[in-house]
């Protein structure tokens, strides 16, 4: 795999261990990163993902951290960077889901769905950002969802935490463009991870047909184009969310 500038770059991935996590750590290793692999509680996957890296000939190692709570944060960044560097790419995956409609989303599930995929975006990348800055060198991506861009009255919190975070993207990426910083966004669509598990078949289907490409996507295919983003092949992009669906959700 061609390096496109990552190679020697130390990376953090936040919800790294599994699914799109695991395959973009994976890509970031193969093309020369050292990353730093975060997860909640599955300390099986994790270590394997570390395993799968190294056995490569890859550099990785898992941090276990809430980065919903700034002190699991604070640790976390200062465990990566004693031992690979200071991070210079970040990527935030970490994220939850709820199914249910507007009856079943209480303030509880709410604020956990923000906590997790919003508010860990925002605390991480203010974990790293003045550090990228002193150094003039810095790439964030966060992972959204096509959920932030169409209405989801079944999965209500988490497309608001999706689009809150298509949002930081935009302001974060304008606030920091002038100190070698880039922030940009990936929004995947339907994708083989651990969330379809328990969605029925017949579903899946009508997604599927709903689907231009007539497919689900794979993990790769988001870590490919998060890799495009941490990259020097798109050096002249910032604030940007780029769309990953098989194109069933399409920008203009």
């Amino acid at each position: 795999m061609t390096d496109h500038g990552i190679a020697g770059r130390v990376a953090l991935v936040t919800g790294g261990s599994r699914g799109i996590g695991r395959a973009i750590s994976e890509q970031l290793a193969a093309a020369g990163a050292r990353v730093g692999i975060n997860y909640l509680s599955d300390h099986a996957s994790a270590e394997a993902t570390v395993a799968a890296i190294e056995s490569s000939g890859g550099t990785a190692m898992s941090v276990a951290a809430d980065v919903s709570r700034d002190a699991d944060v604070e640790r976390l960044v200062e465990e990566v960077s004693e031992a690979l560097g200071a991070v210079d790419l970040l990527v935030n995956n970490a994220g939850i889901f709820d199914y249910g409609g507007h009856r079943e989303t209480t303030a509880k599930l709410w604020r956990r769905t923000i906590e997790v995929n919003l508010t860990s975006a925002f605390l991480v990348s203010w974990a790293v950002k003045d550090g990228m800055i002193e150094r003039g060198y810095g790439r964030i991506v966060n992972v959204t969802s096509i959920a932030a861009l169409r209405p989801r009255p079944n999965s209500i919190a988490y497309a608001a935490s999706k689009a809150g975070m298509i949002g930081l993207t935009r302001s974060l990426a304008e606030a920091v463009a002038g100190d070698g910083v880039r922030v940009n966004a990936v929004a995947p669509g339907l994708i083989q991870t651990d969330i379809l598990a328990d969605v029925e078949q017949g579903v899946l289907d009508e997604l599927v047909e709903a689907t231009p490409m007539k497919r689900i996507g794979q993990p790769d295919d988001i870590a490919g184009v998060t890799l495009f983003l941490l990259g020097d092949d798109s050096n002249f992009m910032t604030g940007q969310t780029l769309v990953a669906s098989g194109g069933r959700v399409t920008l203009p």
